[in-house]
């Protein structure tokens, strides 16, 4: 019977190989990772959208300062505006899960920056 041999000759083929398609697999996910975030859905009422508000900031240590007067997210004063900067802290701080854009069916996940002028958001 006949043995079947392994050449050493071939492992630096093989360390070349696993090097670059490591690189290129990378190359690949970095690819397929799209930026979300969460706002509010414009057709949740205000009650609702006050509730996510409140809940949203209260899970902040810092609270959302950003919205705040005088804050860069504070204009538009609108609840929906207001409410959607507050839900996407939240939404990103808590991993950017979609159940955590959920807020009672009034969530929504986008791949559009929200943010606008000196208003960035997370």
């Amino acid at each position: 019977m006949a043995k079947a041999t392994f050449s050493l000759a071939f492992l630096p083929l093989l360390v070349m190989f696993l090097f670059f398609n490591s690189g290129i697999q990378k190359q690949a996910n970095a690819a397929d990772a799209v930026k979300t975030w969460c706002v509010a859905k414009p057709s949740a009422n205000e009650t609702q959208l006050g509730s996510n508000l409140e809940f949203a900031c209260s899970q902040m240590k810092e609270g959302c300062k950003e919205i705040e007067f005088n804050g860069p997210c504070y204009m538009p004063n609108t609840t929906i505006s207001r409410a959607s900067y507050a839900m996407n802290l939240y939404y990103a701080l808590s991993g950017r899960n979609p159940w955590n854009c959920d807020f009672s069916g009034t969530g929504l996940v986008t791949t559009t920056d929200p943010g606008y002028g000196p208003c960035v958001y997370a």
